[in-house]
């Protein structure tokens, strides 16, 4: 949702509605809203049909912070985050030929959604996300092996949401939950 399209009528999408609910929760936890001006703006954009709808409701909203989103990648060898590390909004993956690991269970995630675009070519990707996490990966396209979901359902409610995207040549991606 980072560009309205030119024609207020068209219809929004869930992606459009998840990202002005994540941009609207920002601003009341940045103090910019008043607790009773987000649960009506939420209310709104819960029904708003159309982007002429959505758009009156975000333009108030202070702009979205630099560093929002950030690219690892490498030609070949292995690609690992782990530990504590803070995890951006949007982490784009690429990879041509190699390893993936991305360790979410420790790392510090400040965003209720966080998306993650996986392209890579050859070579296996494994995700571990926290045990609060809840587990989006429909947008992932894999070519030779279809995805591992080995992550379960969140143990208890209330973690972020990560969604993740992409394409996958020859290899397997795995999600797992964080061991206790």
């Amino acid at each position: 949702m980072t560009s309205l399209p030119k024609d207020p009528t068209t219809p929004l999408g869930e992606d459009d509605r998840d990202e002005a609910v994540r941009r609207l929760r920002e601003a009341y936890a940045e103090g910019h809203l008043a607790h009773e001006e987000m649960d009506d703006r939420l209310g709104q954009v819960l029904t708003a049909k159309t982007h002429g709808e959505l758009a009156p409701l975000l333009a108030s909203l202070p702009p979205e912070k630099e560093g929002a989103t950030s690219t690892i990648g490498a030609l070949s060898g292995r690609i690992r985050r782990r530990g504590e590390w803070r995890v951006p909004r949007t982490l784009k993956v690429q990879s041509a030929m190699g390893r993936v690991h991305l360790d979410l269970s420790r790392a510090i995630i400040e965003h209720p959604v966080v998306d993650i675009e996986l392209h890579l070519g050859t070579g296996r990707s494994k995700i571990t996300v926290p045990h609060d996490a809840i587990v989006d990966f429909e947008g992932v396209q894999a070519v030779w092996k279809e995805t591992l979901d080995k992550s379960g359902r969140p143990s208890r409610p209330g973690g972020p949401k990560i969604r993740i995207s992409g394409a996958m040549g020859m290899g397997r991606l795995t999600i797992r939950r964080a061991r206790r």
